[in-house]
């Protein structure tokens, strides 16, 4: 059985999304603004990065901001909260009021906050293409 990365570890020791991905960050708390979703806007600065999405797609990005047992729904208290992008889609899972989940489909690549210990790069690929689709493990979350 394969264990999920990270679990059971406390949420402080996630690094915040903010410090990986600063211009996600900035991206989705414009966003969410521009939704009237100002409460969303303010827990996006504190997101923290439990586990990227790993479902090996190309055009998948996503990163999960939670922990939760994998094969599980989400349940009671979930909302999606669909984004506008320039490009791509950028989709929330919701929780209670929390961000639990960012999927991040056909986009360019995220580039990664370089640390001075030299990690570096980019999380993932982004393919061009017109079909709208949905990570498989998103997908295995939401049902």
């Amino acid at each position: 059985m394969r264990t999920q990365p990270g679990a059971g570890r406390p949420e402080r020791e996630h690094p915040l999304v903010r410090e990986v991905f600063p211009e996600l960050v900035a991206e989705l708390t414009t966003l969410l603004e521009d939704e009237g979703e100002s409460e969303l806007a303010l827990c996006a600065r504190d997101l923290r990065l439990v586990e990227e999405c790993g479902c090996g797609d190309g055009f998948c990005q996503s990163i999960r901001t939670a922990d939760r047992p994998r094969g599980q729904p989400y349940g009671p208290g979930h909302r999606c909260v669909p984004l506008s992008p320039a490009a791509g889609m950028l989709i929330l899972d919701v929780v209670d009021g929390r961000i639990v989940y960012v999927e991040i489909l056909d986009r360019p690549p995220l580039h990664r906050r370089v640390r001075r210990a030299g990690a570096g790069g980019t999380a993932g690929g982004a393919e061009a293409g017109g079909a709208v689709r949905s990570c498989p493990r998103r997908q295995e979350a939401a049902g």
